[in-house]
């Protein structure tokens, strides 16, 4: 048992003040001749001041017996995690987990934890992924439990295993990723032997499935740091493993030889895509789209005759790439379609500068973007992270003079509903037709004419598609 510090004791009994449950429901498994203590990241978020009202729970019962307790007692249950030990409540809008002491380990083999129960705390949280997260309160007595060091740990700003790392990413090789995933969400220090048993054991993360490294990267990605969870992937190699394209970035100078390699500019962008977010909870389809912008540039790389570097198509050859990646993550289609969707676009906007853009040009970069319009501006602006504060003064000018244009046309036009100037029953009144894809071609066409042109009254809507149908051949 560890001796709390006075801040400490204060953050314990904070927790256990704002959650009166707890101690109701330990009293509960005590009566039922069962233990109960606060676990994991519950203790963990109290000591650091960021509790929220998700809380962990260990328990001997089973979770036949764990029910028993709670039923007639919790607001709701439900029994989803029921196969992993864990039952879920909620009381008093707190959403409560209680899962049965476990040792779960992988086989070799599969990518799914084999569960078996275990038959102590200390058991229990020597299973646990790190020490930070494996100190306990005892519920209704409050004791401490601190056997791996976590509380010295916490005060250090530094992720240990409880067990040797070896064994702990052999029982579940996902805690490599989670261990980056911390060091990015805490702005914690990764110790060496963990960066080490990472390196030595990245292979492994082969075991886990798509699902279960997409989820653990989302939160990486989401976190306060995510620079420095990318780096301890790409350093110790993990990310080989899931999105290779990120490492091999290092191997590319950019073509303004303005970064030592296109991996440090791929951070920057990401950094100041973060910066531009606002107060916003964290934006994942920017931030994704901010460390895949440049990841066609190997596949696309040239030099030239005066030994310039250029990456011509890069956008399109990087969004394929990032469709693919994103797919084999399994990300949902409508997340991985906006950040495709950005990466895509992330070089339309320069060549504005030179005046070489219409309003056409501004309707279609309106339209492409749709509702990505707004991250669009936010990744533009972000890739600029040239050192040459004049070049840089000059394109944020050039952002902000396109973006003044876009406000001023969508004001007279209304952008945001680009539609031709007739709509298909019009069409087929007009020409005489049937549904069918005629009609989808006239559309298309005064689309195209919209947006060349801007709004067009009725008769010119009129005149334009009679003209196109009779070279069409579809009237005579």
């Amino acid at each position: 048992m560890s001796v709390l510090n006075s801040a400490q004791q204060k953050a314990v009994a904070e927790l256990l003040r704002v959650s009166p449950v707890a101690d109701e429901l330990g009293g509960r498994f005590v009566v039922a001749g069962h233990e109960l203590h606060l676990v994991g990241g519950s203790v963990r978020d109290a000591l650091l001041g960021s509790l929220n009202d998700d809380l962990d729970f260990c328990t001997d019962a089973r979770p036949e017996q764990t029910l028993a307790v709670v039923n007639g007692w919790a607001d709701a249950i439900w029994e989803t995690g029921r196969e992993f030990g864990t039952i879920g409540i909620q009381k008093d809008g707190l959403r409560i987990e209680i899962t049965t002491y476990r040792a779960e380990a992988y086989d070799g083999v599969t990518r799914n934890p084999v569960v078996s129960y275990g038959s102590s705390l200390l058991d229990d949280l020597e299973r646990r992924d790190f020490t930070i997260n494996a100190m306990a309160v005892s519920l209704p007595g409050h004791e401490f439990t601190d056997p791996f060091g976590g509380l010295q740990d916490l005060a250090a700003r530094v992720i240990r295993t409880p067990a040797a790392p070896a064994v702990s990413f052999g029982d579940d090789p996902l805690r490599m990723l989670r261990a980056a995933r911390f060091a990015a969400k805490l702005r914690f220090t990764v110790d060496e032997a963990v960066i080490s048993a990472m390196t030595d054991m990245a292979a492994d993360l082969d075991r886990i499935t798509a699902e279960r490294i997409r989820d653990e990267f989302t939160k990486l990605m989401c976190a306060a740091d995510p620079l420095t969870g990318l780096r301890l992937l790409v350093d110790t190699g993990l990310a080989d493993r899931f999105l290779p394209e990120i490492a091999g970035l290092k191997l590319e100078i950019d073509e303004h030889a303005q970064h030592k390699d296109v991996y440090e500019h791929t951070l920057t962008v990401v950094s100041n895509a973060m910066r531009l977010e606002g107060d916003d909870s964290p934006d994942f389809v920017l931030r994704m789209a901010a460390l895949m912008h440049d990841i066609g540039k190997p596949a696309t790389k040239a030099v030239g005759r005066d030994g310039r570097v250029s990456f011509h198509h890069h956008e399109v050859v990087g969004a394929r790439l990032t469709k693919q990646r994103m797919k084999a993550l399994k990300y949902p289609k409508d997340v991985t379609t906006d950040v495709v969707g950005l990466v895509a676009l992330h070089l339309r906007f320069y060549g504005y500068g030179r005046g070489e853009w219409t309003d056409s040009a501004v309707r279609r970069y309106v339209t492409d973007a749709g509702p990505l319009l707004s991250r669009l501006h936010k990744l533009t602006r972000s890739d600029v992270t040239t050192r040459n504060r004049r070049k840089a003064a000059g394109l944020a000018a050039d952002y902000d003079a396109l973006e003044d244009r876009i406000a001023r046309i969508a004001a007279e036009e209304d952008l945001a509903k680009v539609r031709p100037d007739l709509d298909g029953n019009a069409i087929m009144e007009l020409l005489g037709l049937p549904p069918g894809p005629v009609v989808g071609q006239a559309w298309r066409h005064l689309k195209e004419l919209r947006l060349d042109r801007g709004p067009l009254d009725r008769d010119e809507a009129e005149a334009e598609l009679l003209k196109w149908a009779r070279e069409q051949g579809h009237i005579a």
